[in-house]
């Protein structure tokens, strides 16, 4: 079966290329002009993804964002955007979003990210990961002060429960399973998001500096280091 894609965008010339191009690749398309739309159809039939355009009149993508999100529902959610400060970005996925691409845009490149969030958000299968560090209970993995329980999708600092997107709970996890040991920028993309972005990208540092402010304590080392040039560790002090 083809997967089903939500296409919200107001711009008509970007949404009637857009739902050829994905019509073309294969994809079942629902395109729809505004946030109101989106949402009273994703409410009506759940895609497998959504792609949102961030600025739309009324309710923008954003918003239709935050309240899938609040309404438990966790499809993976594609951002279209203009905007390209950090802090832009940023908002995108303090609203649950998980990636984005900045317009104007390469067809291709989208596709490459639908693809990606769709091997993401497929049923997971067993991975020849580094052997885990587990509690006694062989449930949960630990390292650096950190303790994270994969099949609840919970994670702690200490006592603390730490509140992760999707992606940030799974590049926490990556990093847990591979503590000590320095992750270069391809080899997180490929885990994380199943496609490399390439230098330019600043996707991996948005997620870093967002998972950074989360786990990180007053007083307390900071855990994720930059290894410049190169990638990321996790490790205390």
């Amino acid at each position: 079966m083809p997967h089903t894609v939500l296409l919200a965008e107001d711009d008509r010339a970007i949404r009637n290329a857009l739902e050829r191009a994905l019509t073309l690749e294969g994809y079942r398309v629902t395109a729809v002009a505004d946030g109101v739309e989106a949402l009273a159809q994703a409410h009506r039939s759940r895609p497998d993804i959504l792609v949102l355009d961030v600025m739309m009149p009324g309710i923008d993508g954003l918003q239709v964002c935050r309240v899938l999100r609040a309404e438990g529902d966790s499809t993976p959610v594609l951002m279209l955007t203009a905007l390209v400060e950090t802090a832009d970005r940023i908002a995108g996925l303090d609203a649950g979003a998980d990636d984005y691409v900045v317009k104007p845009f390469d067809v291709e490149e989208v596709f490459a990210r639908l693809r990606a969030l769709l091997r993401r958000a497929a049923p997971a299968v067993a991975e020849p990961a580094v052997e885990p560090k587990p509690d006694p209970s062989g449930r949960h993995l630990g390292a650096a002060g950190l303790r994270m329980d994969p099949q609840a999708r919970r994670a702690w600092r200490g006592t603390r429960e730490l509140e992760l997107t999707r992606t940030e709970f799974e590049l926490l996890e990556l990093l847990i399973r591979h503590a000590g040991i320095v992750l270069d920028h391809s080899t997180i993309y490929d885990r994380i998001w199943g496609y490399d972005f390439g230098p330019g990208s600043k996707n991996l540092a948005v997620y870093v500096g967002y998972l950074r402010r989360k786990l990180d304590e007053p007083g307390a080392p900071q855990l994720i280091h930059t290894v410049r040039g190169v990638g990321y560790v996790l490790r205390e002090g």
